[in-house]
């Protein structure tokens, strides 16, 4: 048992935040628990970025502040930097819309720096699992802004098939077309192609409203970790 526990991979952590004290109270948390580990701390974008080339985090929890110009353009870098990385944006407070433009962007979560501590572990846990994590009085108003309730059933998920399902697996976790494609040595056309038919299938209209549902119908999905590239 205490062989397996070694065994075990711990999370990398990469912090990049101008508060030093947020910093070091994230990392001591992190430091707290035996499937963590705080690989460095970045003060701005610029070193978050040196940091994600350098050391391949598996989290990056990214200050809101930091995002400057075009969202995406930092976040498709950190991901370039630090390839099947989790982006989580973190915030003190969220303006309307905010947390949307940011799931849409490409980030892994989004998490208010007034929680409680223990749920800044627990977002790191289940995007790692490839979860998109939201907060809870977030969601009700998201799909309000979406236009409809929770996220609705129109057509039963058994119609995707196993590719597809692959192709959302990827997409949930904030993986982009070009990176799916590349990963999976098809087109970024076949990729889309595979949406677009996911998304009639289900009901939705973009990645965010997908990544809704997959939440909210507890959906199944092969886990990205173990699949084969010739897999159809």
């Amino acid at each position: 048992m205490k062989q397996e526990r070694r065994l075990r991979r711990k999370t990398d952590v990469l912090i990049a935040d101008r508060e030093a004290v947020f910093r070091l109270g994230l990392r001591r948390l992190f430091g707290a628990e035996g499937s963590l580990r705080v690989l460095a701390e970045a003060e701005n974008h610029v070193q978050a970025v040196h940091l994600a080339r350098q050391l391949k985090p598996g989290v990056i929890f990214l200050q809101a502040d930091l995002l400057t110009g075009k969202v995406e353009d930092l976040l498709t870098r950190l991901r370039s930097a630090s390839p099947g990385c989790k982006v989580v944006i973190t915030a003190a407070s969220l303006n309307n819309g905010e947390h949307l433009r940011h799931i849409r962007a490409g980030a892994s979560g989004v998490i208010l720096k007034s929680v409680h501590p223990a749920l800044f572990v627990k977002c790191v846990h289940k995007v790692v699992q490839g979860e998109v994590w939201i907060p809870k009085n977030e969601v009700a108003q998201m799909a309000q802004m979406l236009g409809s309730a929770p996220v609705a059933i129109p057509r039963p998920v058994e119609t995707l098939t196993y590719r597809e399902k692959i192709i959302v697996s990827y997409l949930v976790q904030g993986w982009r077309n070009r990176e799916i494609a590349e990963h999976l040595e098809i087109s970024e056309q076949t990729v889309k192609n595979h949406l677009r038919a996911v998304y009639d299938k289900v009901g939705v209209s973009d990645r965010l409203e997908l990544a809704l549902y997959v939440i909210n119908q507890h959906l199944e999905l092969p886990s990205t970790s173990s699949l084969a590239v010739n897999q159809n």
